[in-house]
């Protein structure tokens, strides 16, 4: 694993590899410290010569001067270079979320990810500044207080191993008992997130029926069950401080009694008794720093699993060895196909879809809820791959594609539509980031927004707000579809995207595609009858499969739930 994440820490490999020298310095000056204090006492102020006193002082300034500039240039490296690396992870992660295949993202929740990319990546960057500061500084320090309490006073040796074998004991167990709960803990962070996320976007609806103390109590006990596993968890942790405070009080003691009986009898001065209880407490110290390093890699590397979880998910969809890099036409057939999301789920959501359209035409697709009409249009950009038959586009399958230049010449106006911060010729140039001002009117002209847009005060550099939220849903619709238009494409997909214009409009919409863009494939999902009855083709779904093909005046007379549905659309329209 940290080799792994090693290979994050990229352009700030300088910073990484000065932050433990530095370090470095500063333990050995704070090493050095106490051997001059017991020499300025033992042989200055108990034989009271001032001048080696003061001789001593500067040297012990310089000393600590010294080891002040190591650790303010470690802290500064090693802030450099923990920022650093979790940028680069973040970076990492987003590339990837980037790339992931819709399979893929099914796969992590929304909440996860943003989980995963603000406190996973906080939790990784402390652990990595920590190692690169305490985890040099601990041992650095341990092992020189050691040595010099051992050169000191080697008759103290065995309370600083018994010291050792428990502390690593204890450690052991900590660690072992914790982890667990750690990994419970974020888990449950990622339920908690979600159902933030889910509330703030549907916060209209949550006001609408007056469902604010039920979300308020959902958001409890979510916060609640996040606070139990961290209570958990923090009560086993919590015990290394106890257990450390009686670990270093017993050696002090153990050390004072010890030196005080060496002092009577002669075998230690006093500058080295007071030498030793600076070191005793320097090993103590590093004990406690390392033990909290073992809390705080606890943590870390259930972060560090679940971002290398993102970053090493592979994508189910790739690219072919040699792509073919133009697409001839809009003509799309769908060849036995089959086709069944990830998750072991047994039964095929299509089943042996089997219709050819060719370019240019305009397709109608009408069925129930969940007859998977979406899922069939979206296997056209390759947004999921089929499991049987295939899916070809200008006569090539899409998996021989290069996957850009097959979305390119295919739009999508999803059934939820997007509009994102900025003003709204910028959202219009997601279709196209080239196109000039005059060719974003045109657009909107032919998905009648052109209208509306024209009153705003500012026109096409009117803001949108985050998530179009200062625009009604129909404008939003139209917004979209003239985005989607000005990419130009070969195929155009409309998934249930006019349901919040009026009839009037999605006339005038269906008629501006006849005459504007005769030579582009159509596909048109509607629950409307109107929306798709003068199409060249209609399709009808029904559970995944073809109920039924045809000009909306053969269905109507050979498909049974196509003329029930016009059937009660025509009475309710009636009525």
């Amino acid at each position: 694993m940290i080799k792994k994440l090693a290979a994050y820490i990229g352009e700030f490999k300088k910073e990484t590899i000065l932050s433990p020298i530095c370090i470095a310095i500063e333990v050995a000056m704070e090493v050095i410290l106490p051997l001059l204090m017991a020499a300025v006492i033992d042989n200055g102020v108990n034989a009271g010569n001032m001048n080696y006193v003061l001789k001593m002082g500067l040297l012990m300034l310089i000393v600590a001067m010294a080891s002040l500039a190591g650790g303010a240039l470690c802290g500064r490296y090693a802030a450099i270079a923990s920022n650093g690396f979790a940028r680069n992870l973040r970076k990492a992660m987003f590339t990837k979320i980037q790339d992931f295949s819709f399979a893929n993202i099914d796969k992590f929740s929304t909440a996860g990810l943003v989980t995963r990319m603000t406190t996973d990546v906080t939790n990784v960057q402390q652990a990595f500044q920590m190692m690169i500061r305490i985890c040099v500084r601990a041992p650095f320090m341990l092992v020189f207080s050691l040595f010099m309490c051992l050169k000191l006073a080697p008759q103290v040796s065995w309370i600083f191993l018994v010291a050792l074998v428990f502390l690593g004991t204890v450690l052991g167990l900590l660690v072992s008992q914790a982890f667990p709960k750690f990994h419970k803990m974020f888990k449950q962070y990622d339920h908690l997130n979600a159902s933030v996320q889910e509330n703030l976007a549907g916060i209209r609806v949550v006001k609408a029926y007056v469902r604010e103390e039920h979300e308020t109590d959902k958001f409890l006990e979510q916060s609640g069950k996040v606070r139990d596993l961290s209570i958990a968890a923090e009560k086993i942790i919590m015990l290394n401080s106890p257990v450390m405070q009686l670990t270093m009080y017993s050696c002090i003691l153990l050390i004072s009694w010890l030196g005080a009986k060496s002092i009577v009898t002669g075998t230690m001065t006093t500058g080295t008794l007071m030498s030793l209880f600076t070191y005793t407490s320097q090993v103590l110290m590093s004990l406690m720093m390392i033990s909290m390093i073992f809390v705080m890699l606890t943590m870390a590397k259930t972060s560090a699993d679940r971002i290398l979880e993102v970053v090493e998910e592979e994508s189910t969809i790739k690219n072919p060895i040699e792509p073919v890099m133009e697409v001839a036409d809009g003509s799309i057939d769908f060849e036995n196909v089959s086709f069944r999301y990830s998750g072991g789920e047994e039964k095929n959501v299509l089943e042996n879809i089997d219709i050819h359209i060719k370019s240019g035409e305009t397709v109608g697709i009408i069925g129930g809820t969940g007859s998977s009409k979406s899922t069939l249009v979206q296997l056209i950009p390759r947004l999921y791959d089929v499991c049987e038959g295939s899916v070809k586009v200008g006569g090539v399958d899409v998996r021989d594609y290069d996957m850009e230049v097959l979305r390119n010449e295919v739009s999508m106006v999803l059934q939820k539509n997007v509009l994102f911060s900025g003003t709204i010729l910028d959202n219009l140039r997601w279709g196209n980031e080239n196109a000039t001002l005059e060719e974003a009117k045109h657009a909107c002209e032919l998905a009648q927004a052109a209208e509306f847009v024209d009153k705003f005060p500012d026109g096409y550099n009117t803001k949108i707000e985050r998530g179009g939220t200062n625009v009604s849903g129909g404008q939003k619709q139209r917004l979209c579809i003239a985005r989607a238009l000005l990419k130009k494409p070969k195929i155009l997909i409309l998934d249930d995207s006019t349901s919040a214009v009026d009839t009037t409009t999605d006339a005038k919409i269906r008629r501006a595609f006849r005459e504007e863009i005769p030579n582009t494939t159509k596909l048109i999902i509607a629950q409307r009858i109107s929306s798709v009855e003068d199409a060249d083709h209609i399709l009808v779904l029904n559970q995944g499969e073809v109920n039924g093909y045809g000009t909306h005046e053969e269905l109507l007379k050979n498909n049974e739930i196509y003329r029930d549905i016009y059937e009660l659309q025509k009475k309710g329209a009636e009525e």
